[in-house]
Formats: C-alpha cells, structure tokens, sequence
C-alpha cells in the first residue's frame, strides 16, 4: 500500500505513522506508554499541534493524545519531530499500544500489584505477536480507586489479591471472568492467549477480530492453554471518578477533564506549567478523557483548582458536562453525519436534572460510537437528516427503530424526571 493510500484510510486506529483523513484534516495519534507525559514532552507536543495542525487536540477513552487538523504538507515534518521525541509507535499493523492502566497507576495505596511493572512485561511478551488487529488492547487493574471496568477491552486483567489477577473479557452486558493466575505467570499466559487467538484467526477457524467477539468453546480452550486456575470474582467498586481531587499520601492528584475530551495547545500548556509549579513535573492522560497532575502537596490543591477551572476544565466530580460524552461531530469529523457535540450541549438544556442524577447522555455523529463503545442511559446517532436514531440503555451499535429530531428529543427529555421514565419516553416496539 502506498504512503498516500495509507493516510486515505479509515476504520482503523491511527497512530504517528499511520494518520487518519477526517473532516477537519489528517489526525495523528500518539499512545505515550501508561498515558505519562513529562512536563517538556507536554510543551513539545502543542507546540506541534499548532505549528503542523490546528492547535485542537484530543483526549481519547484510552488515555491517548490527538493533534488534529494536521496538512499532508505538514505531516512529513510531523512524523519526523515526534520520531526526534521518541513518541513514533513501532512499525507494523498490531496494536499502537496494548496496554491501557489507571492514571494514578504508581500511586494508588488501594492498589494490589505493580500494575506499570505488569504492564511493561506483557507489553515485551506480546511484541513478537503477529496479525492481532490493531484495535486489540489491554486493561490492566490494579484493584485500587480507577476501575476499568467499562472500556470494553479485549481482555481485562484486574488484581484480586497481593499475588492473584483475574482475567476477564468484556461482554454486552459486563465482564466474563475466564480464569486466575499469579501475577509472576501473568505475562505468559497472557502471551498464551493472545499468540493461540492471532493462530485461530491465521488458520481460519475464526473470523472475529476482537478475543471478546470469539466463540465461548475457542475462549474456554485458550483459558486451557494458558493454564489459567478457577474464576475468582473480583468485588463491585464504585465507578472511577471523572474529575476531582484524588488521595494518594501523603499528597493528592488532580483530575482535571475537559468537556468532550478537547483540549487546546494553549490547555497542554497550562497543565506542563502547573505540573512544574505544584507538582512533579509530570501529568498523566486518563480513560475518562481527561489530564491528571499527580503529587500536589495540600496547600497547592485550591489554586490549582481556581486557575483550572478558569482556564476552561472541568474541577468538580458532579459538573452535569461529566455525564455528556460526544464524539467531534460536523465538520471536524469526515464521518459523522450531525454536530454532535453541539447537539449534545443543546440537548442538555432538557435534562440537567437527568445528568445530575449522573445519568449518561451519549450523541455521535454516527454509528461507530468511537467516543464511547460502550452503553449509554440515552444514546443518540446521527442520521442524514439531521436526526438521531435513539437507544435508551444501549450503545450506538444496538438497533434502533426510534428516529426523532432534535427538537422531539428535547420535548421527550423534558418530561423525564428519573431513569424509569427515559425508559418508558423512548421505548418503542419495531412494527
């Protein structure tokens, strides 16, 4: 394939070497190992944003970084400052980064295992991998305050005890636990699992391209293989929190989001500057699209909050934006079929009780759901007519066989007071 077709492609995730073609031009992504930037790398990277794009990045649910509006003539010098930094992913077709870790990995007391350490080891075992798709990823668990329960991960890893992980993989409605194994042994029978899932698909015997779409009998097998022990329940813990200051003594981290994962260069900035003045010198992209400053001594918390929350981020753990996730819609994006994140703003006005109560309120722009795989209390998809197709309690890949514009959304939403009755206001039957 050529370099030019290469860029033209879509429905694959980007990396350096490989951007995407979108609405408001070529979109690069960086996958920083454990989510880390160091305060200089911060600086470096917006200043690329707005010498070779636009200056808007993205946060991603995975905790990577994208520069947008980047020009075919731009990107040639691009690649070759990120490759300078050490920021280019490895050539080839797999996975950019396999791995995907809380962002307080390190820090965490509740924490059960080296979860960096873990993920650095799998990261080595699984290099020499070939053919796993290149959307395949990790979650590894450290059992502590940021579960990461919902990203729909391939194989979800979390720590059970000081010496167990648990291996489970996202199913339409939770996670299946397949199997145990001490944390020494971890590393291989993940190597296991993933080698025996790549020879299944290379030999034919099955065509899915995720380990959580493959047949419950192939599963079971490959559990075999990797000679995991008997399933042991993880415990329910509540979900991570999306913004907020976050105990880790003797010091505290503060997690900043942004509203729908944008962040500007002038916002990268801030957040290497403020990582310098009351902190480490180091920030952290998170799962919940947004940045977190670890190691802030107490008397620092309140002027970081203050100046955050004028600089445009969201501080607080029950701001109603927290429960609006939209993908970059029109123009930005050359997919989407409406202006989501404008629309979802919109829409809010209609159910601000509704998002304080913390339920989800997804619009896309259209059926990929690349904001967010997962289920959504309400979940909008863009259709050409300007409308949306609506799921309440599903995700944009459930069918829908309700298509309302944006003003009957709103007059539905409006009478809605509690999650029964979003329920009963957009259920429908298909005739």
């Amino acid at each position: 394939m050529s370099a030019q077709a290469d860029i033209l492609r879509r429905g694959w995730c980007p990396g350096v070497r490989r951007p995407m073609a979108t609405g408001d031009g070529l979109l690069v992504r960086l996958h920083p190992f454990g989510g880390r930037l160091s305060a200089d790398q911060a600086r470096r990277v917006a200043q690329a944003a707005r010498e070779h794009g636009n200056g808007h990045l993205d946060i991603t649910a995975r905790g990577n970084l994208q520069i947008r509006g980047v020009r075919e003539d731009t990107y040639p010098a691009l690649l070759a400052r990120l490759d300078r930094e050490g920021m280019v992913e490895p050539a080839g077709g797999g996975p950019n980064r396999l791995t995907v870790l809380s962002p307080i990995a390190g820090l965490d007391p509740l924490d059960q295992c080296d979860t960096l350490a873990l993920a650095q080891h799998i990261e080595n075992a699984a290099a020499a991998i070939e053919d796993l798709p290149a959307k395949f990823f990790i979650t590894i668990d450290g059992g502590g305050a940021m579960p990461l329960d919902d990203l729909g991960a391939d194989l979800h890893l979390v720590a059970t005890g000081k010496d167990t992980i648990a291996f489970g993989l996202s199913s339409s409605n939770s996670l299946h636990w397949i199997g145990t194994s001490a944390i020494a042994r971890t590393p291989d029978a993940v190597h296991k699992i993933l080698s025996g899932f790549s020879d299944l698909r290379r030999k034919g015997v099955s065509e899915a391209r995720r380990l959580r779409a493959l047949e419950h009998d192939l599963v079971r097998e490959l559990a075999a293989h990797a000679n995991l022990l008997p399933v042991a329940m993880p415990a329910q813990r509540p979900a991570a929190p999306r913004a907020g200051v976050i105990s880790h003594e003797p010091r505290r981290a503060v997690l900043l989001a942004l509203p729908f994962g944008r962040c500007s260069a002038e916002q990268l900035i801030q957040m290497a500057d403020w990582s310098e003045r009351f902190g480490s010198g180091h920030l952290r992209l998170s799962f919940t699209r947004g940045l977190l400053l670890p190691k802030i001594a107490d008397e620092h918390v309140p002027a970081l909050i203050d100046e955050a929350g004028r600089a445009g981020f969201i501080t607080e753990a029950d701001d109603v934006r927290l429960s609006l996730i939209a993908c970059p819609g029109r123009p930005d994006c050359g997919s989407a079929l409406t202006s989501a994140p404008a629309d979802a703003l919109h829409i809010a006005q209609s159910c601000g009780d509704l998002l304080r109560q913390g339920l989800t309120l997804h619009v896309s722009g259209c059926p990929k759901g690349c904001a967010h795989p997962g289920k959504a209390d309400l979940t909008l998809v863009g259709r050409d007519d300007g409308g949306y197709d609506v799921v309440a309690g599903g995700s944009t890949h459930d069918a829908s066989f309700l298509h309302l514009s944006i003003d009957e959304i709103m007059s539905r939403l409006s009478t809605s007071n509690t999650q029964d009755d979003l329920r009963r206001t957009f259920a429908e039957k298909p005739q």
